[in-house]
């Protein structure tokens, strides 16, 4: 396809996709509505929960494989929201709506990407396109439950708005429940145990702690207490209280290490939620991101998590759009920005020779 007509068609997709609300785990609609689209361009489209994917026309089992993904479940509305969140308002150049920035701009972008890609016989690699669910919310039934399907992948580009420059590598996030123990007493004598006193030392070392390991493109280890409970009444000294602990991993150390040396140097009792979503990335010598180099895209550390984390292959973030206008009220993005996408995607991708991936 001519390079206009994907540009028209993927803002076309993209205010569709506003129209059709994608909460996370209810994506089922606008799942659809991608499968659709697909299949009315003549692809083989799959479709598993509501994840959906295709392959390029030509596949090669013997060439290497290039992911493209990105994903159509959206946050809940911010309550400031001045528009209808589900209404693709268009004024000039400017699109709003819910999901347009995160991700729909960079998503319909990697669609228009794969289709200007799927019936060119001489490709030197695969490619494979997924619009995957529950990206939001980390959830299991969104690309976690799909990547097993896929087969062998080479290399990923993750479609979030990095406004068309590289993340090379992104933080990994760690969510830690603490519990400090102690012994309930009266308030008004010398009896118990207080947990909220124990808590809060531990919390006043995690808050001054850092850990030595300073990435020079995601800085350091960030932990941060973001939530404490404690008590019944005033006059009861409580004897638990709990806090909650995000922390953003750089590459230096797995969720698993930051997780016990924290557990080795507090008093409190810590549980992990996960340690699935750890900090992730591509070499910047990879042929990838050297032919981005060469084009003069600059690169970055991403502090922002996607579903990079659950990728165990090499992996870039780029898309169009602006990563503070995600989860914003009266979101939107730039026509002119997925226009800019489709061409840079398409131009990088062309720059891969055979062996690169």
């Amino acid at each position: 396809m001519e390079q206009t007509a994907l540009n028209k068609d993927a803002i076309l997709l993209l205010q569709g996709l506003i129209s059709t609300p994608s909460l996370s785990r209810e994506e089922a609609d606008t799942a659809a509505l991608i499968y659709q689209f697909l299949a009315d361009k003549g692809v083989k489209v799959e479709r598993s929960g509501n994840n959906v994917w295709a392959k390029n026309k030509y596949w090669q089992a013997e060439k290497g494989t290039i992911l493209l993904n990105s994903h159509h479940d959206t946050v809940k509305p911010a309550s400031g929201w001045q528009r209808d969140p589900f209404h693709p308002g268009l004024e000039g150049d400017t699109l709003y709506g819910l999901g347009s920035n995160d991700a729909g701009g960079p998503l319909v972008s990697l669609i228009a990407t794969f289709l200007y890609f799927y019936d060119q016989k001489e490709l030197p690699f695969n490619l494979l396109i997924a619009a995957t669910a529950e990206e939001e919310i980390s959830g299991k039934n969104g690309i976690a439950a799909l990547l097993p399907d896929l087969g062998a992948i080479s290399l990923g580009i993750v479609g979030e708005p990095t406004k068309m420059e590289m993340a090379i590598a992104e933080k990994g996030l760690l969510v830690i429940d603490g519990t400090a123990h102690g012994k309930s007493g009266h308030a008004a004598r010398e009896e118990g145990e207080n947990a909220l006193y124990k808590a809060l030392e531990d919390i006043q070392w995690i808050r001054t702690f850092q850990f030595p390991e300073v990435s020079p493109l995601l800085g350091a280890v960030k932990t941060t207490v973001t939530q404490i409970t404690a008590g019944t009444q005033h006059n009861v000294v409580p004897d638990q209280c709990q806090f909650v602990i995000d922390v953003r991993t750089n590459e230096h150390y797995s969720n698993q290490e930051v997780f016990a040396y924290l557990q080795s140097q507090v008093q409190s009792e810590l549980k992990a939620r996960s340690f699935r979503l750890n900090s992730s990335g591509i070499p910047l010598d990879h042929p990838l991101i050297q032919h981005g180099l060469l084009l003069d895209w600059p690169y970055f550390g991403s502090p922002t998590l996607s579903d990079q984390a659950l990728m165990s292959f090499p992996t870039l973030k780029l898309g169009p759009g602006d990563s503070a206008r995600s989860h914003t009220a009266d979101e939107y993005i730039r026509l002119s920005e997925i226009e800019e996408g489709i061409a840079k995607y398409i131009s990088l991708l062309s720059r891969l020779k055979p062996g690169e991936v």
